[in-house]
């Protein structure tokens, strides 16, 4: 409502400029009295029309428009609504898990079809992950609490074409996927410099990071609040996409998240 008035304000300012006052004696509602006091009535009038006309198509607007752009003095961010395999002339994050696992299935341990992981599986498959991490000699960090198998720190990046592989998700001993919010804050630091690293002044597309299937043990957080943390996390990170370069942060349209509501968790 603060905004439609304000545009609807500034509007009949506008108007009032060049439209002639005689204009707004056109209809006298009160013939008793004096054609002055007709004209200020009628425009008064004339600006709750104009305020609740401009609420209406405001709220149109903003309930088609599928992009944010968020400025800063050294940095912009774009949320938008996307599939993130549509993106073009950029670099798009793929989340794995912290083991980069590439098998399919329905197993616990298994990368799902539906995920962004799954559908990046089918689209590129890959043979031989050991000779990726070995062309960027990223190590080891342990051992995963799933089979003992190797893993490595969650936010590092594996660069393929243009796409960088992205360990996320920690992995139980079941082998589901699990963070809490100080592990996914950690991440995201590492995350911001391994892609100030690999972007190479392209623009940079991630999704919205543990919105799929990964559980956030400690908190239950949807894709409205794990946006508001990237989004925080960024601002205050030092390594940055520098412009005109932009981070692109694409999602998911659902029922409970609204492009508007953007910083009301932080």
């Amino acid at each position: 409502m603060k905004k439609s008035a304000t545009i609807a304000i500034s509007v009949f300012s506008f108007l009032l400029t060049i439209i002639p006052e005689q204009q707004f004696l056109r209809i006298k509602l009160f013939k008793s009295i004096s054609d002055e006091r007709n004209i200020i009535i009628n425009r008064v009038l004339f600006l709750f029309v104009l305020m609740i006309v401009t609420a209406i198509i405001y709220k149109i607007v903003v309930s088609i428009k599928w992009w944010r752009t968020i400025k800063g003095r050294n940095y912009t961010i774009v949320v938008k609504y996307q599939d993130i395999f549509e993106a073009k002339n950029c670099k798009k994050v793929i989340p794995f898990d912290e083991c980069y696992t590439v098998e399919i299935g329905n197993a616990p341990g298994e990368i799902k079809l539906g995920s962004i992981c799954g559908q990046y599986l089918q689209k590129y498959p890959i043979t031989n992950m050991q000779s990726l991490l070995d062309g960027i000699q990223l190590k080891s960090k342990g051992k995963s609490m799933y089979q003992n198998k190797e893993k490595y720190e969650s936010g590092r990046l594996i660069p393929v074409n243009e796409f960088l592989l992205l360990s996320f998700a920690k992995l139980d001993k079941d082998g589901l996927g699990r963070m809490t919010r100080e592990e996914l804050n950690e991440c995201l630091s590492v995350l911001w410099t391994e892609i100030d690293k690999y972007y190479g002044q392209q623009d940079v597309c991630i999704p919205i990071l543990g919105s799929g299937i990964t559980r956030m043990d400690d908190t239950s957080l949807m894709q409205q609040e794990l946006l508001d943390i990237i989004i925080a996390s960024y601002k205050l990170s030092a390594a940055k996409i520098k412009k005109p370069s932009k981070l692109y942060i694409v999602c998911k349209r659902t029922d409970d998240f609204s492009l508007n509501r953007i910083g009301n968790y932080i």
